[in-house]
């Protein structure tokens, strides 16, 4: 089974208390489609929820992989009959959703959908509303988007409905926009010209305790009526926090430059040239980290033990979060992520610059050969067979790699028209071979050993067709640091000549009559 059928050990003390006629009690999610509500909802029907959730287009959200098992509500926070149809026979809320925007009156905006779905709750008679707001400082000018959280908050603490609210700094998790931030100005720059707020202290939290936590609120007792701080075990400045992510994504720690010059705005556009973040999302998080934010108080433990095993230390959140805790393959990058993986890993619902940074060389053909001739073609590659393309460019990158202390392509291969697992094929590592069947295909996975600032992989399959098979090719690379993006680019102009020719000569080879 699928975690989305079988919950697993953090989440097994957070099930659902039956109502008191035995049926399972209904939780009404504001916010589903986003970071935290595409991770939370799948988790609250596993701990055995009835889920609705209100959405601006139903259709979008009934095609998330939970979506067939929510009740969708069409409609927006703001619309009082869509949110009171929402509410009916409700017993715990999740709001889960503030406005990412620069524009003028976002404030006004999140306060008046605030106030709707507070007085629906309390006409309804929901048991409890939960809200994930920031952590913030007392007694200081907070940035407008903090701000607007701590309002939001206090409408629901003043609803005459049970709220606890839950006060979160940085998320740690790919696909967190404050994740994304520290994840690309870390690989791309290895000298950081950086606001001061570098050095303030912020105490991170990974996106899996931010769930843990969500899950228990909806079983905390009906006295409750509060804002806590939740937090990870690390207080880090926000530049240990970069390094840390260095350190575990195999890069060296960066050299940090604090200026008193680069004010938010600046900051901002700053962030938006080097990293794939928009401008309209960084700067309401650069605003934030214009102050300390590290958590006052632990009284959410009387509340919400902490989970089994304890909170997610910053660099294991990290660790989970560029997916070196379960090695990384082509088949579970950034573009494969099903919700059913692990909470730190990407979704199909996030957006798209959320994420590892990936490059992709991608070929199809088709061929008049059956799946199984152009199978045999696929599997012999390499060695004496060679790669069917420019051997001269082949021969220069095996030259290249011995002169820095790799392999070559003097390993060869093992056997000329077999392929398994753990094999080496030159400067290549066979890591899954799939035999074609009339449905699927076959698969041959190379991952290379050749010394590059990355990990790539070269994926050749042979699938059926109408017409005889087809062949698809994708070269796949994930950079490390900037070396890496620039070496991507160095060796474009070349893929022309080697990828395209090879895709063209192997579908070629595998419709030469066998002798």
């Amino acid at each position: 089974m699928t975690e989305l059928t079988q919950p697993t050990g953090r989440e097994e003390t957070l099930r659902a208390v039956p109502r008191d006629d035995g049926s399972a009690p209904v939780a009404l999610i504001l916010g589903a489609t986003g970071y935290i509500g595409g991770r939370l909802t799948p988790r609250l029907q596993n701990a055995g929820y009835r889920v609705r959730v209100l959405a601006r287009d139903a259709a979008r959200a009934a095609s998330f992989p939970w979506g067939p098992d929510c009740e969708v509500v069409e409609g927006s926070a703001d619309d009082p009959d869509a949110v009171t149809a929402a509410m009916h026979d409700v017993d715990v809320v999740y709001y889960l959703i503030h406005s990412m925007t620069a524009g003028k009156g976002f404030e006004e905006a999140d306060e008046r959908a605030a106030t709707v779905v507070a007085d629906a709750a309390a006409l309804a008679g929901a048991r409890r509303i939960v809200y994930l707001g920031g952590l913030h400082p007392d007694r200081v000018t907070l940035s407008p988007h903090l701000r607007s959280r701590v309002r939001v908050g206090e409408i629901f603490l003043a609803s005459g409905v049970p709220t606890l609210v839950l006060q979160a700094g940085v998320v740690i998790g790919s696909g967190s926009a404050s994740f994304e931030m520290i994840r690309h100005l870390t690989e791309v720059l290895p000298y950081m010209p950086a606001p001061k707020w570098v050095r303030n202290r912020i105490q991170p939290i990974a996106i899996r305790d931010v769930l843990h936590y969500l899950l228990g609120a909806a079983r905390v007792d009906a006295s409750i009526n509060r804002a806590v701080d939740i937090g990870g075990p690390d207080v880090l400045r926000y530049g240990q926090m970069m390094n840390g992510y260095a350190v575990e994504a195999g890069l060296k720690q960066r050299a940090i430059a604090a200026l008193p010059v680069l004010t938010p705005g600046l900051a901002s556009h700053w962030v938006n040239l080097v990293t794939p973040v928009p401008r309209s999302i960084a700067r309401p998080l650069v605003a934030s980290l214009q102050n300390e934010c590290v958590v006052k108080d632990r009284s959410v433990d009387e509340i919400i033990p902490p989970p089994e095993g304890g909170l997610t230390p910053y660099r294991r959140a990290v660790d989970l979060a560029i997916g070196r805790v379960n090695a990384d393959t082509v088949e579970t990058s950034w573009q494969d992520a099903e919700v059913s993986g692990a909470p730190s890993d990407p979704l199909p619902s996030d957006p798209d610059w959320a994420g590892r940074t990936v490059f992709t060389d991608a070929r199809s053909l088709r061929s008049a050969a059956s799946v199984d001739r152009l199978w045999r073609v696929i599997v012999g590659i390499g060695g004496s067979n060679g790669w069917y393309s420019s051997p001269f460019l082949w021969a220069v990158r095996g030259w290249m790699d011995r002169l820095v202390g790799g392999v070559g392509l003097r390993r060869g291969r093992r056997s000329r028209t077999g392929a398994r697992v753990g094999d080496a094929i030159d400067f290549w590592r066979v890591e899954a071979v799939e035999e074609p069947d009339a449905a699927t295909g076959g698969l041959l996975r190379l991952r290379a050993e050749m010394k590059v600032p990355g990990e790539a992989w070269l994926e050749l399959r042979a699938l059926p067709d109408a017409e005889g098979s087809r062949y698809e090719q994708r070269a796949v690379f994930f950079p490390r640091g900037l070396a890496g993006r620039l070496y991507w680019l160095a060796v474009l102009p070349f893929h022309g000549a080697i990828f395209a020719g090879m895709a063209a000569r192997i579908t070629a080879a595998a419709e030469v009559p066998a002798e």
